[in-house]
């Protein structure tokens, strides 16, 4: 993974998923965690966790960062996006609270 000035969350959730650790990816989330995947929502941890199982690591997903951008507590990773599924360039959002992440967002 090419080194980014990533947010230690962001860094965390990214080699988690390359990694296929589910359960090391889901501690990274607060709680209440969401995420978004295309205008569908993944609330907690359980529902996080259903998601990931079936449409992001349970797809062998890997993640390349290419560009980050921060505005206050929001982190937009520009990424290259490899696995059994929907490949390619990807922009995910991930709003962070403390050392956790609040919400991370599919959006391009």
């Amino acid at each position: 993974m090419p080194t980014l000035p990533l947010p230690a969350p962001v860094e965390s959730a990214l080699r988690a998923a390359n990694s296929d650790d589910v359960e090391g990816f889901l501690a990274l989330f607060t709680e209440d965690g969401v995420v978004t995947d295309w205008g569908r929502e993944f609330r907690g941890r359980d529902g996080i966790r259903e998601w990931c199982k079936a449409e992001f690591i349970g797809r062998k997903v890997t993640l390349e960062p290419m560009a980050v951008s921060m505005k206050g507590h929001k982190a937009t990773v520009s990424l290259r996006v490899g696995g059994s599924s929907d490949t390619g360039p990807s922009d995910i959002a991930f709003t962070l609270e403390g050392d956790r992440i609040a919400r991370m967002e599919l959006i391009g």
